[in-house]
């Protein structure tokens, strides 16, 4: 599970009148700052074909899955199934997701693509779980459509141990939404 802050805006850069912190916890980012977000820091790269194809591979590969093979898979990850976990932490797209949190120089503090059925593809890093279709970051971003976005308030995360807001986003290929990015940022390093 992810949780970060931000605050770096493109287009137009937006300020906070003070620096997000550990007492900010449960503060909101706005749709309009997310989405401004994630247009400057984000998208030329979501289309790289490593992230397309890793989606679309993993699309078709569990396209027959049941909602109970999918609860099964998640609970494989939660039981530490070291095949599972290094064929998703060890893949072309959580090697390109690894080299965008180092390239955010503290920025990101954890990036991670989900297919259509809510199932981590890649990851920066080790999440808590492997199914993220039951929480609002997939239910709120893919689950809604193309370019559909959804902002955590910020939150303490155990497993970065920082406070976090998580933005999350639909990934398409063309028009087609086939999966979606859920991006920390590490509150602390917005102001």
């Amino acid at each position: 599970m992810i949780k970060t802050r931000f605050l770096m805006l493109g287009a137009a850069a937006l300020c906070l009148a003070s620096p997000i912190n550990a007492k900010a916890e449960g503060q909101a980012i706005s749709q309009d700052a997310a989405s401004a977000f994630i247009e400057s820091n984000v998208t030329s790269w979501l289309n790289d074909p490593v992230i397309v194809d890793g989606i679309k591979a993993q699309n078709e590969k569990h396209k027959s899955l049941s909602p109970d093979d999918v609860v099964a898979l998640d609970k494989k990850w939660r039981a530490d199934d070291q095949e599972l976990i290094s064929a998703t932490t060890e893949n072309a797209l959580s090697n390109f997701l690894k080299a965008k949190l180092e390239e955010s120089d503290g920025q990101f503090t954890e990036i991670f693509i989900m297919d259509d059925k809510g199932l981590n593809v890649g990851q920066s890093g080790l999440t808590s779980d492997y199914w993220q279709g039951d929480e609002a970051k997939w239910q709120e971003s893919f689950a809604k459509g193309a370019n559909a976005i959804h902002v955590s308030d910020v939150e303490f995360d155990e497993s970065s141990q920082t406070y976090q807001v998580q933005i999350s986003t639909t990934i398409s290929d063309g028009e087609t939404p086939i999966g979606a990015i859920t991006l920390g940022i590490d509150a602390e390093t917005i102001e």
